[in-house]
């Protein structure tokens, strides 16, 4: 099956081997986004809800950019340091999904940068009837 690798303009490299999306099928699949500036340092630093906007902001230029919307969202992973940033994460995930929600899951762990917060995950159909 053929894919489309998606990178919004102006993305910065990746601290690991990885692309901002894989499209295939119209299935979008976008990777783990952080809290990362074009320099992949970690902005927003103790801020759990500028965190969220910030990864969700990338999240939804990578749909964007292959062609979908945040409604086109089915499927979201998150990772969170510290379940005391759950609230904050929330009220600003709901800012982006204010209609009928996706289906997720939500975890506690450490994240490859410490002054990491949020980490999230998507998965968006796109341009498929």
């Amino acid at each position: 099956m053929p894919k489309t690798i998606v990178t919004p303009p102006g993305t910065g490299k990746p601290i690991a081997p990885f692309s901002p999306g894989t499209l295939a099928d119209g299935v979008l699949y976008v990777s783990g986004t952080l809290p990362f500036d074009k320099d992949n340092t970690v902005v927003h630093v103790g801020d759990a809800s500028a965190q969220t906007r910030h990864v969700l902001e990338i999240i939804k230029s990578v749909i964007e950019t292959a062609g979908g919307t945040m409604d086109d969202v089915t499927f979201n992973h998150i990772f969170l340091t510290d379940w005391a940033n759950y609230a904050a994460m929330n009220a600003v995930y709901a800012e982006y999904f204010p209609g009928e929600k996706p289906a997720r899951y939500c975890i506690q762990c450490g994240l490859v940068k410490p002054d990491a917060l949020v980490e999230i995950a998507s998965i968006a159909h796109i341009g498929k009837a």
